[in-house]
């Protein structure tokens, strides 16, 4: 079965145009201003509009405020929020009630003993993504394009829902949905040719390999 498929870190209508017509679930907005991919909420806001409807818009944040959330929400109108941080199961219900909104809880991934914080979360965040823990000296929780051991991801109950982050490029998203069988995936510097500069040529690459990856075997020959 074919995963849900967000970009993130879009910043242009060229490429959300492009994302959206392959198939996108998901499109992202990060609002981390130390990432190459910032945008600020109203820029975001007028890309999101006309793709509203067409896939879910999420809001990207790391540990935000409530101000900082308030206008985020204000601006973007996300049908999801993701967290990208260190926010408490508690910090999580908060902004669940507090905005209404579904919300998508980020782990950095490096070894099984980063895992077991999940389950704290569970039945709280509406769902997860796992990307890879931050090389030495990086200041980004995410983007960084690098891949953790996805065969830890066995540890998880079937019911956990969840996207799969972290290096996701046109040549590894094979293997790694053949370890998985992740329901979604995350793909952000996988479609760049510089740090925050989405490619229409690499977008469409990482949505022919996963259609590819995703095709089902046939033992018939003509």
């Amino acid at each position: 079965m074919k995963p849900d498929i967000k970009i993130c870190g879009l910043k242009s209508a060229e490429a959300i145009d492009r994302a959206v017509n392959r198939g996108a679930s998901h499109i992202g907005f990060i609002f981390f201003e130390k990432s190459p991919r910032y945008i600020e909420p109203d820029l975001a806001g007028k890309l999101a509009d006309p793709v509203r409807g067409k896939a879910k818009i999420v809001a990207v944040t790391v540990d935000p405020t409530n101000d900082e959330l308030d206008e985020i929400v204000a601006l973007l109108k996300p049908d999801m929020i993701q967290l990208h941080g260190n926010e408490s199961p508690e910090r999580v219900l908060t902004i669940k009630a507090v905005y209404g909104l579904p919300i998508m809880k980020a782990f950095s991934i490096r070894s099984a003993d980063d895992l077991k914080p999940v389950e704290a979360y569970i039945g709280i965040a509406d769902r997860f993504l796992f990307d890879a823990k931050p090389p030495k000296g990086s200041e980004l929780p995410g983007g960084n394009g690098v891949s953790f051991d996805w065969s830890l991801l066995g540890w998880l109950d079937d019911g956990v829902d969840y996207m799969l982050s972290g290096g996701l490029n046109k040549d590894n998203i094979a293997e790694a949905l053949a370890i998985t069988k992740a329901p979604g995936i995350d793909g952000s510097s996988g479609v760049e040719s510089a740090p925050g500069v989405k490619s229409v040529a690499m977008i469409d690459d990482f949505f022919d390999a996963v259609e590819r990856a995703c095709e089902p075997e046939t033992a018939s020959r003509s």
